[in-house]
């Protein structure tokens, strides 16, 4: 199957043209800077750094957030195309995919719980220590994707 999409004529297309590959690449870095710099601002806000950010400024951030994810998944999934086989054996690849699943599942948590949390704020906003260590977990998850990320083109 890998390799019947490798021979796709968008897949033939990004891995030979001038500029699928590179334009694709330019993306997919845009779509990172997107969704992890948001979500990755508002787990440190969470953590208690940043603290001249109000933590409701992020919820209206999460569509942003989204349409970046979307860019990565797209550009992604085209640069995949070009070369299907190689990265389904390649470790970094995998922990990079099951990194950014978590990272975005986690996301979805924090959004959740900020917003109760807000809700039940009388003034100032108290962030739990549950959410605290799931903003944690989330900044570490982001930065291991990007990692990983990396060590694809060195393994």
């Amino acid at each position: 199957m890998f390799v019947w999409l490798e021979n796709t004529p968008i897949a033939i297309w990004v891995g030979v043209s001038l500029w699928g590959y590179p334009i694709l690449l330019s993306l997919h870095a845009v779509g990172l800077a997107v969704v992890v710099g948001i979500y990755s601002m508002r787990d440190m806000r969470l953590l208690g750094l940043l603290r001249g950010i109000q933590p409701a400024a992020f919820l209206p951030l999460s569509k942003l957030a989204s349409t970046g994810f979307i860019v990565n998944a797209v550009s992604g999934i085209l640069l995949f195309t070009s070369q299907a086989v190689m990265f389904v054996n390649n470790v970094a690849f995998l922990l990079k995919i099951g990194f950014i699943i978590a990272g975005v599942v986690l996301a979805r948590v924090i959004e959740a719980q900020l917003r109760g949390e807000l809700a039940a704020a009388d003034g100032d906003v108290v962030i739990s220590g549950s959410t605290r260590l799931i903003a944690l977990f989330s900044l570490s998850l982001w930065l291991a994707a990007i990692i990983t990320g990396r060590l694809v083109a060195y393994t």
